[in-house]
């Protein structure tokens, strides 16, 4: 099975889940994608790293760290970077706190983020984009640039308007669709649980 199917049949067997889901926009789902069940574990490393460095590859340039809101964003930042190194080409991670802290130095960007970095944001899973927005304008707020947002699902229920909106592309290796098509046909997940 190549790396890409098995992402997906990963993502079915251990993230999706139907039923009647409140998502964090306030929205109502019969799908919900726990997608840190897959990014946390160790053939999901393993295959986002792999994967998402490749995307990256693909679709940017001159990237010089990664990273996002944590706690959803840094499996898949810690991921890709960890690939960067093993393909001779390094991209640091970063994490953005929700604020601050309030001792220490008080930063809200953790592990070394310079200002002149050019950044990929990443998120597991998105819907309206509103969290990866938050880590966009803490980078941009950092004085760091933001090339892209890169996330392993894309719901596709606001997400792109609202990042092309702040000239942010989005790069997806899945969409909520194709997830939820894979775990509708594949038996793992039983559609009467709907």
């Amino acid at each position: 099975m190549a790396d890409r199917e098995r992402l997906r049949a990963l993502l079915v067997e251990r993230s999706v889940r139907l039923g009647d889901f409140a998502l964090r926009s306030g929205a109502r789902s019969p799908y919900y994608i726990d997608a840190r069940r897959t990014t946390m574990s160790a053939e999901g490393q393993f295959l986002v790293g792999k994967l998402g460095w490749a995307l990256l590859c693909e679709r940017t340039s001159n990237v010089s760290h990664i990273g996002g809101l944590t706690i959803g964003a840094d499996p898949v930042a810690y991921a890709i970077a960890h690939r960067s190194w093993h393909e001779g080409r390094p991209v640091d991670a970063f994490s953005v706190r929700k604020r601050a802290k309030d001792h220490g130095m008080g930063q809200r960007i953790e592990g070394g983020l310079p200002g002149h970095a050019r950044c990929v944001v990443v998120e597991d899973s998105m819907t309206t984009g509103k969290s990866a927005l938050e880590a966009v304008t803490a980078v941009r707020t950092h004085g760091a640039t933001v090339v892209a947002v890169l996330t392993i699902v894309d719901r596709e229920e606001g997400a792109a308007a609202l990042m092309a909106h702040e000239c942010v592309p989005i790069l997806s290796l899945f969409t909520g669709r194709d997830l939820l098509s894979a775990a509708m046909g594949s038996g793992v997940v039983d559609p009467a649980s709907r």
